[in-house]
């Protein structure tokens, strides 16, 4: 088999398949081209994600924030509506007793 430089090489095998080597520079600086790419891409997913596990971190830490505020809320606002049944009672009492 005539062999060409820089053309892959032919092997016909006996049950009629075709195989090319890819055993070629151009080939290979093809893959390293796309290896190259496929680094980038996975250094640039690395870096979404360790943005959004920092943004995660801030958004659960400021969700604990305002839970602990709302719950400092409904026991100031179950004081203030004890206070005012309580002034209510009092007026009744007022009042019935004029």
């Amino acid at each position: 088999m005539l062999e060409l430089p820089g053309r892959p090489r032919k092997l016909i095998l006996p049950i009629g398949l075709t195989i090319f080597s890819v055993m070629d520079d151009n080939i290979n600086s093809t893959f390293e081209h796309e290896l190259k790419r496929l680094e980038k891409r996975v250094d640039a997913l690395v870096s979404v994600c360790d943005k959004l596990q920092d943004e995660n971190r801030s958004l659960k830490q400021r969700q604990d924030t305002l839970t602990s505020e709302r719950a400092n809320l409904l026991q100031k606002n179950e004081q203030v509506r004890a206070r005012v049944e309580a002034m209510i009672g009092r007026l009744k009492a007022m009042e019935q007793g004029s």
